[in-house]
Parts: structure tokens; C-alpha cells; sequence
């Protein structure tokens, strides 16, 4: 009996499409990254990406629950001395309403040299329209 190791180039993938309009954005997150890494697929294989494209509507409308909007804090460094940058959540879904789902799915991908390209197979979109159509994707069932 043999192990079945996928190669990246016998995968075939699927795009999927979540509306995150009302949904809470940890749990949205956990499901994105799991259908991402491939983990969803029975042909799953760590040393190769096996993973499916993802694309995300109605960023704007995500939920958070609790006192987030106001006490979650995104910080980002320019490297400077006293360069460190805060932003709100709020401040944040009101400036670019789809970094938040990117970061959050950025924190719960594997801490290795396959995080960034993963991430580029997520594609997040403010609103309800998307240009992916030619790609047919499915609804993805959370």
C-alpha cells in the first residue's frame, strides 16, 4: 500500500463564493482557510498546495461580535522610532472593509513560505458583485 501525494499540477480547482453579509468574522475566517489550504479535499497534501479559490462579497456588511468594532485594534510598524500605526476596527471596515477578512484568514494560515500564496487565492470584494463570473463559482456552504 502506497501514499497518494497530490502534485500541483493533478489538482483541479474550484472557485467558491461566500457572502459574509451578517456573519460573524472568526467563524467566517476559520471556513475560508480551511478551503484554502485544501483541507476539505480527500487528495489533501501539506507539501503541495491542493487548495481552492475563494471569493468573498459583502465585506462591508461582516459582524463582530461584543465591543470589537471599538476595542479591536490593527497595528501595523513603518520600522521608525515611533512609527507604529493603530487603527479600529470600525476605522478600519470604514477605510478598506476587505483588509479585516484578510487578516484575519492571514492569522490562521500555516506560518510558512505557503501563507502568501495562499492568500492570493482569496479574493475579497466590499459589495455584491464580483468579476470571477467567468470561473463559475459555487456557493460555499459554512
Amino acid at each position: 500500500m502506497s501514499t497518494y501525494l497530490a502534485k500541483t499540477g493533478e489538482i483541479e480547482r474550484k472557485w467558491w463564493v461566500v457572502d459574509a453579509q451578517d456573519r460573524v468574522l472568526g467563524r467566517l475566517a476559520t471556513g475560508i482557510a480551511r478551503v484554502l489550504i485544501g483541507k476539505t479535499k480527500p487528495e489533501l497534501t501539506h507539501s503541495s498546495d491542493t487548495g481552492d479559490f475563494v471569493i468573498v462579497i459583502n465585506a462591508e456588511k461582516i459582524k463582530l461580535t461584543g465591543d470589537k468594532w471599538d476595542k479591536k485594534m490593527y497595528y501595523r510598524a513603518s520600522g521608525w522610532h515611533s512609527g507604529l500605526k493603530t487603527m479600529s476596527a470600525l476605522k478600519m471596515k470604514q477605510s478598506k472593509p476587505g483588509e479585516i477578512i484578510k487578516l484575519a484568514v492571514f492569522g490562521m494560515l500555516p506560518k510558512n513560505k505557503s501563507r502568501q500564496r495562499l492568500l492570493k487565492k482569496l479574493k475579497v470584494y466590499p459589495g455584491p458583485d464580483h468579476p470571477h463570473e467567468g470561473q463559475k463559482p459555487e456557493p460555499l456552504k459554512l
